[in-house]
């Protein structure tokens, strides 16, 4: 997940329980990531369900009025 000045903290950490299904303690944990230093890893997952997981996010996010982006990398 990226960093930006809109989304709140408690978005993002309710996505990172929910679809990432980390618990309160890990998710606040890469949630500080992201915003002290511009993202965080979320998880390895193989590309599809990674896919998935972004867009899962990406439709919340936008349902929700926020503009978070997630992103995916080769491990």
């Amino acid at each position: 997940m990226h960093n930006d000045d809109f989304t709140s903290m408690e978005f993002v950490v309710e996505m990172l329980e929910k679809i990432f299904h980390k618990p309160p303690t890990e998710a606040n944990r890469i949630m500080l990531n992201i915003h002290f230093k511009g993202m965080g890893i979320c998880g390895i997952f193989p590309a599809e369900i990674a896919e998935t997981k972004i867009d899962r996010v990406h439709a919340r996010a936008r349902s929700e009025g926020f503009p978070l982006r997630c992103s995916m990398e080769p491990a």
